[in-house]
């Protein structure tokens, strides 16, 4: 099979690569460019652990092929923090107590980044719905639900 040629930013960064065009994002993500914060969970979109931002809106990367990516810009997990510290959102998380195992969570995490981009100041109906095609087996959504309102809270 013929390569593709992708080009994308990733975290900020210009990448270049040659693909097959049979690969999920995911797969690109995680093996070609060693990004491994969006988790490999279901590979049918319906948990959410490798949602990621594509041009700024949270999409589930195991659905949708790296080639229709094709010029766009991409956010991992690994490219929210800043130097040294956490993400509001991580900070939140961690302070409600919207963590347990953790492999929700960088999915969630991205999901409520895109959530908060596209509407600052959501109701817990907003974050419910936003927050929908994330599956969480251990917390119950309450304490996620609580960080990321209470996210919108500090800033004000």
């Amino acid at each position: 099979m013929p390569k593709f040629h992708l080009s994308l930013t990733v975290n900020g960064e210009a990448r270049e690569l040659l693909i097959d065009p049979r690969r999920t994002l995911l797969d690109v993500l995680r093996d070609e460019l060693d990004l491994r914060g969006a988790h490999r969970g279901c590979d049918s979109g319906d948990c959410g652990a490798c949602t990621v931002l594509l041009d700024g809106k949270p999409i589930t990367s195991c659905m949708i092929l790296a080639a229709d990516c094709d010029g766009s810009t991409v956010t991992t997990v690994e490219g929210i923090t800043p130097a040294g510290g956490l993400h509001p959102v991580q900070k939140a998380l961690v302070e409600k107590g919207g963590i347990q195992c953790g492999f929700c969570t960088p999915g969630m995490v991205m999901a409520a980044i895109g959530l908060l981009n596209e509407n600052p100041n959501p109701t817990e109906h907003d974050v419910r719905e936003g927050l929908a095609g994330n599956l969480c087996r251990c917390t119950g959504y309450k304490k996620i639900v609580e960080a990321v309102l209470s996210v919108e809270e500090s800033k004000a």
